[in-house]
């Protein structure tokens, strides 16, 4: 018998093997990257990479000195040079390039090209980020990780720093309160606005930070994570008291803040420029995320009374706004719909509101009051979010960068149970006790018989 495997008998196992990896690249896209995309992409980028760039207008004419040298040296063409490779790391998603800019190019010249490279390269998706002056990486990711989010393994910490979802290139897209005190979050019902509102509650319980809760929806939203909260109001009588509170509290910490650095008391608050940070550790107070709950029920209003209820608590929220950062409080805003038609000063506490979360919305204006101050390619991304991928949702801030996330699924009782866990942490602030939600005490367990009892015989 030959030993030479005849061409019937090669194609039965070529066809098993195509035929698992078809299967694997549907349905698990990460395993067939590692095993077969990542190097098919990496020889193709290798391979093509100059004449892709030249073919994108990437590519600058050489200097006079490297023209001399290739002629001296050589009799090859002297070709355009493109933007330099310094480094190539593979990822578990895609393939990170670092590339040295050449002279007289910038980032939006990559950027513009984006679409291009992708399609070149064969990858998902190609993202241009920044890193320093003269140096952007190209973030390439080799199939949709908003489809299954599956978070990376080193996430981003810090005192105010909460991972909260997963970008489109492929890294976490983090909350940092820092450098973005404020933000708002719109998103339709079933759009997953709600499990965005979980991760967040969940990654802040941990922190050193006192959490602070509105929800006119006699606190059906936030009630399961009482044990981690300082305060809850669920209804606006509640909620106009509360505000006026933390502004007292805010007005403290200004205080405070004038008597450790010696600044006379004729100072407005307004024109103090430090914040707590700059207070030595064991007298500075603890930060608070005031986490609002549809923000449209403390706007709406039905008689005269309702009113003048409003205007005071729409007036102490943009007063927390405007100055609360410097105070360590912080304003999380979040609603189905948020527009200039809710009455005075909507418009105005959404322009203190540096972060954007939009998930899909039942209408453009909506979309357009959250990004549109940011980029109307944000607003076209925000309204072409299908609503069989609940939790998608286009972030942005004052800078105008946006992208596309997506956050990972927490059920209710897990992001409650993270709250029981955290329930120590909760920091001592007397102005905030009377607003404390009650907490029932958890039920016994039944205790176990240490001696069963015989069974029963005829």
């Amino acid at each position: 018998m030959s030993g030479v495997m005849t061409l019937t008998e090669l194609g039965v196992p070529l066809a098993a093997v195509g035929g698992g990896a078809a299967y694997a690249r549907v349905k698990a896209p990460a395993v067939y990257w590692s095993a077969i995309g990542l190097p098919v992409a990496a020889v193709r980028f290798r391979t093509t990479y100059a004449s892709t760039m030249d073919a994108c207008g990437l590519t600058v004419a050489p200097s006079r000195l490297r023209i001399l040298f290739t002629r001296a040296t050589s009799r090859r063409e002297v070709r355009p040079v493109p933007p330099r490779i310094k480094r190539i790391r593979p990822t578990t998603t895609g393939l990170r390039v670092r590339l040295r800019l050449a002279p007289g190019q910038e980032p939006a010249d990559v950027a513009a090209s984006a679409e291009r490279l992708r399609h070149a390269w064969g990858v998902h998706s190609v993202h241009v980020t920044v890193i320093k002056s003269g140096v952007v990486e190209l973030r390439m990711t080799g199939f949709d990780v908003l489809r299954k989010v599956r978070m990376p393994r080193k996430l981003p910490s810090g005192p105010m720093v909460v991972p909260v979802a997963l970008r489109e290139d492929g890294t976490a897209f983090v909350r940092d309160y820092r450098p973005i005190p404020h933000a708002m979050t719109l998103g339709a019902t079933q759009s997953g606005k709600s499990v965005y509102i979980r991760n967040l509650v969940k990654g802040l319980a941990s922190l050193t930070v006192a959490l602070v809760g509105i929800d006119c929806k006699r606190g059906v939203e936030l009630a399961p994570f009482a044990p981690r909260l300082s305060a809850l109001a669920i209804d606006p009588d509640q909620a106009a008291e509360l505000l006026d509170v933390l502004v007292e509290e805010m007005e403290a910490r200004y205080d405070l803040i004038r008597a450790q650095q010696g600044i006379g008391a004729g100072v407005a608050d307004e024109e103090i420029t430090s914040d707590i940070w700059g207070l030595p550790a064991k007298l500075r107070p603890v930060p608070v995320v005031l986490l609002v709950d549809e923000v449209a029920e403390l706007f709406l209003v039905a008689t005269s009374k309702d009113e003048k209820r409003r205007d005071v608590m729409v007036t102490q929220l943009i007063r927390l706004a405007q100055l609360g950062r410097a105070a360590g409080i912080y304003l999380e805003i979040c609603g189905q719909r948020f527009g200039s038609e809710l009455g005075k000063g909507a418009t105005m506490l959404r322009a203190q509101l540096s972060g954007r979360v939009v998930h899909r919305v039942n209408d453009k204006p909506t979309a357009e009051m959250g990004l549109g101050d940011i980029s109307p390619e944000a607003v076209l991304a925000a309204t072409s979010i299908p609503p069989e991928m609940p939790g998608v949702a286009v972030a942005g801030d004052s800078s105008g960068g946006w992208c596309r996330i997506r956050t990972p699924e927490l059920s209710l009782a897990d992001a409650a149970r993270a709250c029981r866990a955290t329930a120590h942490l909760v920091p001592d602030l007397p102005k905030l006790d009377r607003f404390r939600p009650h907490v029932p005490p958890a039920p016994a367990s039944d205790p176990v018989p240490l001696a069963q009892p015989f069974p029963a015989t005829s």
